[in-house]
């Protein structure tokens, strides 16, 4: 019903007609200042709807679908209210989505497992022999924190893939990249803890992480 209702607000929103609704009207006061692409919010919307079965990701591949869709799309979203056309930038933000939905797959590990939940690819755990059990009993064994590593790295290589980019996209489309920040700090994290997804270090906030942040968009860089 979520999914339908919010289906048929982008649709009204876009036909000048947005529902009484806080958000929606919001979001169409900036579609009309940005002229945002309909296509990035549909496809947001239609694969959160195919991901409410709450079902493991069958591959790696799988994950990055969804996070391309998801996140990768916001991104878009992000650089056309900054003015951003450019296939360079196009490219840093689909990398920083896909590294975004990753980490997000890995912190809430903990938190699915307390719900005897695992949505870590499928294909990464039984290549190393792992099943759901052993995540959701907690185990901190060797080989499941070689999932752990395997899917973090996936993650780091797409950070780097998208700053690969850096010297071509324009500066002006840097500020929609400044979480890479956050993903660099969990990433160091959970690799000082030797990738035990259930250390107490992985539950800490970083009260440093908005003075990276300020120095990350003062530098220019993401």
């Amino acid at each position: 019903m979520r999914m339908q209702f919010w289906k048929e607000a982008v649709d009204d929103i876009y036909r000048d007609n947005p529902p009484h609704q806080p958000v929606a009207v919001e979001l169409w006061k900036a579609i009309k200042i940005h002229n945002l692409t309909k296509m990035w919010l549909v496809r947001m919307i239609e694969e959160r709807e195919k991901n409410l079965d709450d079902q493991a990701y069958r591959t790696i591949q799988d994950l990055e679908t969804y996070a391309e869709n998801t996140q990768s799309s916001l991104f878009y979203l992000v650089l056309e209210t900054l003015g951003v056309k450019d296939i360079h930038a196009d490219h840093a933000a689909s990398h920083i989505g896909k590294a975004q939905g990753i980490v997000t797959c890995l912190r809430a590990v903990p938190y699915h497992s307390s719900r005897r939940k695992v949505f870590l690819p499928m294909d990464i755990c039984m290549l190393h022999g792992v099943s759901q059990e052993d995540f959701i009993r907690r185990r901190e064994e060797t080989k499941a924190r070689d999932v752990i590593f395997d899917i973090a790295s996936q993650a780091h290589l797409h950070l780097e893939h998208a700053r690969s980019f850096s010297k071509k996209v324009p500066l002006k489309a840097f500020p929609a990249f400044i979480q890479t920040v956050a993903l660099d700090d969990y990433l160091n994290k959970i690799r000082k803890v030797d990738f035990n997804i259930f250390h107490p270090n992985l539950q800490k906030k970083n009260t440093l992480l908005p003075l990276y942040m300020y120095i990350q968009k003062w530098k220019k860089t993401y």
